[in-house]
């Protein structure tokens, strides 16, 4: 399915024959993973590799190569701690680059998360993302790429539950952020990912994999926080895979309910 110009996939692949997916055996690599994937089929990209009408349609206002690429570590800055808004998410980012790349970092969590994939949450957050010119039409093309259909691909019913016994995991670990474009009122942030995804479940055929990308969120400064305007998705930049051992599915379904997310601030 495709959302404007960009399309994408899940990394949606079937187990190894016989035994646990998730026992015993090794990880064999990114190509090993990437040609099961391509074996599978191209799903929608469950990430959000969605290009929207707008995009190319006019001046963003971003001053493109005014800020340095250059990274820069997280440091102490004396500003206040980001609250949790609305619905939880993050919210009240400083009007400063700091702000845009601390908005970046959160709404590349939430877009990626395991909420958007439910009915109910879905609303909320495009509600608190999103700039206001925005909301409803992305509610209608959210709606239209996590279809009941779509849903039913990855072991997910229409209220975006896994099966009784099985988790869905979707959980993004920003690695760092990168202001490409910034100005008072819009902000170009690159942030590079690390996520999990997949079903955790002995008779999954989709199991919890790893994945790298980076998303490119166009960011505007409306009612006085940072909020998305637009985004996209490319894979990597990937590291050559470790030789760890895969966990069972009991233990990767334990640490997602166990383990709580971060919100990220400059």
């Amino acid at each position: 399915m495709s959302l404007g110009d960009d399309t994408g996939r899940t990394r949606t692949r079937l187990p190894e024959a016989g035994g646990d997916p998730y026992g015993g055996a090794r990880r064999n690599g990114r190509s090993s993973s990437r040609s099961l994937v391509t074996v599978v089929g191209v799903v929608v990209l469950l990430i959000a590799a969605i290009a929207f009408a707008n995009r190319g349609g006019g001046d963003s206002g971003a001053e493109e190569g005014a800020d340095s690429p250059k990274a820069a570590a997280t440091a102490p800055t004396g500003e206040k701690p980001v609250p949790a808004g609305a619905s939880g998410i993050p919210a009240g980012f400083t009007h400063a680059r700091q702000g845009a790349e601390s908005a970046a970092a959160n709404y590349a969590v939430v877009l990626v998360s395991a909420d958007i994939l439910k009915p109910d949450r879905r609303a909320e957050i495009v509600r608190q993302v999103f700039v206001a010119d925005k909301q409803a039409s992305l509610e209608d093309r959210f709606d239209q790429a996590y279809s009941k259909e779509f849903l039913s691909t990855i072991g997910l019913d229409e209220n975006g539950n896994a099966a009784p016994g099985e988790t869905y995991v979707s959980r993004t670990m920003p690695i760092g952020t990168k202001v490409t474009g910034y100005s008072d009122t819009d902000a170009t942030v690159d942030v590079w990912c690390s996520g999990v995804f997949g079903t955790a479940g002995e008779k999954t055929t989709n199991p919890v994999t790893s994945d790298w990308f980076t998303m490119t969120l166009q960011l505007r400064w409306a009612d006085g926080d940072w909020k998305v305007d637009s985004f996209a998705q490319k894979d990597g930049p990937a590291p050559v895979p470790g030789d760890d051992k895969a966990s069972t599915a009991e233990e990767m379904a334990k640490a997602v309910q166990e383990y709580g997310g971060f919100t990220y601030a400059r």
